[in-house]
């Protein structure tokens, strides 16, 4: 078996690296789908809403780098075009959303999409032998699963 530079099977850091390219990829839509509903909510709750949207959109942009950097360490090169972003992403799209509610099941939805990839990504750098992968999507999986569970509570819904 072939290892890279940090000690991991090359074949496995290269899948690993594809994977990850389509959470950057979702990432990627869910940063814009956030800064979308932060620009153009409305209603009385606009002034809680802004700000939890600009803390969630500030906090995907950092994801989005840890991500691309993971990818780099791995040896693979991330996703880098709005062709790829819309082609592997599988969170849906946000267009045009201006209400509080639908706003927050674009959330919710985002997130859960977001954390099927992650959870496949696990399953894959255990078996790889992967800490720093692994690492990094089980803090994204614990804030996400938060951040669902408020969400939900927001729209009075059981998790």
């Amino acid at each position: 078996m072939k290892l890279n530079s940090i000690g991991l099977s090359t074949e496995k850091s290269e899948v690993l690296s594809e994977d990850l390219n389509g959470l950057l990829a979702s990432f990627q839509r869910y940063y814009q789908n956030l800064r979308g509903i932060h620009w153009n909510i409305k209603g009385k709750r606009f002034f809680d809403l802004h700000l939890k949207f600009e803390e969630l959109y500030t906090d995907a942009n950092i994801k989005v780098d840890e991500i691309a950097e993971r990818i780099l360490t791995l040896g693979g090169v991330p996703y880098h075009t709005f062709e790829d972003y819309i082609e592997k992403s599988k969170v849906p799209l946000g267009k045009n959303v201006t209400q509080d509610e639908n706003a927050i099941r674009l959330i919710v939805d985002s997130l859960k999409e977001l954390l099927l990839i992650e959870r496949r990504i696990l399953e894959v750098s255990g078996e790889a032998n992967d800490e720093g992968t692994n690492s990094m999507v089980s803090g994204f999986i614990t804030e996400q699963e938060k951040t669902v569970w408020m969400m939900k509570a927001w729209l009075a819904e059981e998790i």
